[in-house]
């Protein structure tokens, strides 16, 4: 993590993954993100990947960096603590970043008799309000049936992805709208309410990518092409040693290079006369994928994944090996402390593992240590005394009722 965003303080009412991601690319630049949760724990504190003794490790790579808050607001006293440090007073305070439903005491409303300038930032599901996840945003917006091999005419069997592409990036949009509503805060003195739904995030994103005009425009709907990379040229290939790679042409220069450290140069030449088409061209490679990949095939079967590193580096070859999880830990130095992003910590009741920190590197603000997930609750009496300015006495009381509680190593 680092400092650049020191001072500012966001209070979060979180679960699944775009809220505590958007709260935690915060923490990881230098916010202080206050999280809060039940006694026991919150929707994700179980949620899978876990330990073998059953710890999330799915909890605690979100919330890296963050303080824990156990309380419990669904007593009267719960809430008045958390409204409390919504509302509480100085330039950096004042924002919440939930997606739970506004409403009630968490309602933008509320919270603005609280503190005027008040900021919340609020994920929903649909744009409507009603409930979507990852999962059934990505099914409604046609990325399913482009995924997987060509099914010409044959029943269509969608294919869902799995990586939560749309929790990810609607978590990056929730850390930027906090940013961009604390700035017109700074510059204007006024709060207000930013709503995202990530059923918009999809479907923008969509629209961004030339997907909706194609329809609108072009009248025809996306079908699926395999592995090859649609409108251009980009293909998988097995190698002598039975691993496989991804080969990428996107430029010119890339096609040029990829001719010459092959020396299959003068089949391309060749290939590109007989079909009567331009190699200069991305739309032309990608209408000779097949072609192309049939030349390219024998050359990576005759070779080891370790042959065709040594052929492609230092030339303008875009590529790429096929990695499962364990090889990506075990054999890639992107994914180790040789990186700058990354330290080894040990996080309680889990063990010492690889910890990310930030992916942005600032010249002004380098780089500290990631800071582990907190225990759940780990922080209560420091946030009641110190940020609020409670008494022992009253910590202890509020323990005794149950309103707080922490920190445990959640099971």
């Amino acid at each position: 993590m680092n400092r650049i965003l020191d001072g500012l303080r966001i209070i979060e009412g979180s679960a699944f993954v775009a809220a505590p991601l958007g709260g935690m690319t915060l923490a990881q630049l230098g916010a202080d993100v206050i999280r809060f949760d039940p006694l026991t724990g919150g929707l994700d504190a179980h949620r899978w990947p876990v330990t073998q003794e059953g710890r999330s490790l799915y909890w605690a790579g979100l919330n890296k960096g963050k303080r824990s808050l156990a309380v419990d607001t669904r007593q009267p006293e719960g809430r008045e603590i958390v409204t409390a440090l919504i509302g509480a007073e100085g330039e950096g305070n004042g924002i919440y970043l939930s997606n739970f439903p506004s409403r009630g005491w968490q309602s933008y409303e509320a919270l603005k008799a609280k503190r005027d300038d008040v900021i919340v930032v609020n994920l929903l599901g649909n744009p409507d309000g009603t409930s979507a996840v990852d999962y059934t945003v990505n099914c409604a917006v046609g990325f399913p049936f482009v995924t997987g091999m060509p099914h010409g005419n044959a029943p269509v069997n969608p294919v869902n992805h799995v990586l939560p592409a749309w929790d990810a990036i609607a978590g990056i949009h929730l850390s930027l709208a906090i940013v961009a509503a604390e700035r017109y805060r700074r510059l204007n003195g006024i709060g207000q309410h930013v709503q995202v739904a990530l059923a918009d995030i999809a479907i923008a994103m969509a629209g961004n990518l030339g997907y909706i005009q194609e329809v609108q425009i072009n009248h025809q709907d996306r079908r699926a092409h395999g592995n090859y990379l649609y409108g251009s040229y980009g293909c998988d290939f097995e190698t002598l040693d039975g691993r496989r790679i991804y080969i990428v042409v996107v430029t010119d220069r890339m096609w040029v290079e990829l001719g010459k450290a092959t020396g299959l140069e003068p089949k391309f030449t060749a290939l590109e006369a007989l079909l009567a088409y331009d190699f200069g061209k991305e739309g032309d490679r990608f209408k000779a994928s097949d072609a192309i990949s049939a030349i390219l095939k024998p050359w990576c079967e005759a070779r080891t994944l370790a042959q065709i590193g040594e052929a492609f580096d230092g030339t303008g070859v875009c590529w790429g090996p096929y990695q499962t999880f364990t090889q990506l830990v075990e054999q890639d130095p992107r994914c180790s402390t040789a990186n700058p992003m990354f330290s080894e910590l040990d996080q309680p009741g889990i063990g010492r593992y690889l910890v990310p920190g930030s992916p942005l590197s600032f010249s002004q603000s380098p780089r500290r240590v990631p800071v582990r997930a907190p225990l759940l609750g780990e922080h209560t009496d420091e946030i009641l005394g110190g940020d609020l300015g409670f008494s022992d006495r009253q910590i202890g009381e509020l323990r005794d009722r149950r309103v707080v509680g922490g920190p445990i190593d959640v099971v």
